[in-house]
């Protein structure tokens, strides 16, 4: 019996002691290089930001999140190639590829081609990120990725599952990143999303990420690629 209570005492000392060297190794780690493609509103470069990361916004638009020093107002492909990236997320327009839209987009209508188009530019920014980066993720609604694009199926998320009470079904395409884990389900199923009047800001304000959503994707991913660095030295 004294033996094995011993035994369990190491044990749990020695995992202790893993959980105190992958604490201070992340503390003594230098700062992750983020870049947060086609994002003007900076909501999830906001949330890298507060953790202490390089993280940068991209889009060929200003920003519209009041820090322009975290911008890099340019084509993401550059964006890509700008330095040695630890993390990579991707918001490519959506107009096009999503289902929504498939009355002016879907096979057989006057847009279809732009569809196509769409489709083949954002493969090729999946793949120009996935062979230039580790940790990547994409960003888009429920489209035709999958069957047009042949990216593998998404883990889909809802604002509901982080503290906002409406529905926005959002895929998230992960290379070598865990799926995000729920931080904060609420009551609420409105599509408040859909519900906006029309205006020159509709677009701008519909591709926004969710708060709770940004911080969840910082938090976790931030973690995620952290810990991955320390366990491969």
């Amino acid at each position: 019996m004294q033996r094995r209570l011993l035994n369990i005492s190491f044990n749990i000392a020695g995992i202790l002691l893993i959980d105190c060297y992958i604490m201070q190794t992340k503390t003594d780690m230098k700062k992750l290089k983020v870049l947060i493609g086609c994002e003007e509103s900076q909501a999830i470069c906001k949330e890298f930001r507060k953790l202490g990361h390089e993280a940068y916004s991209n889009d060929i638009d200003a920003c519209s999140g009041e820090n322009p020093e975290w911008h890099l107002q340019m084509d993401v492909m550059k964006a890509i190639d700008l330095m040695a990236w630890d993390l990579i997320i991707l918001h490519p327009p959506c107009t096009y590829m999503a289902v929504s839209g498939n009355r002016w987009y879907g096979k057989g209508q006057a847009g279809y081609h732009k569809r196509l188009q769409s489709v083949l530019w954002t493969r090729q920014l999946w793949n120009k990120a996935t062979s230039k980066c580790k940790h990547v993720a994409l960003e888009n609604p429920v489209g035709v990725l999958c069957s047009l694009g042949g990216l593998h199926t998404p883990q889909y998320v809802q604002p509901w599952q982080y503290g906002h009470g409406e529905t926005k079904k959002t895929g998230l395409w992960l290379h070598n990143l865990p799926a995000l884990i729920p931080t904060n389900i609420v009551e609420g199923r409105e599509q408040l999303i859909w519900k906006m009047p029309p205006s020159e800001e509709r677009g701008r304000l519909r591709s926004k990420t969710y708060k709770g959503l940004a911080e969840a994707i910082a938090d976790q991913w931030s973690n995620y690629v952290l810990n991955y660095y320390v366990l491969a030295k």
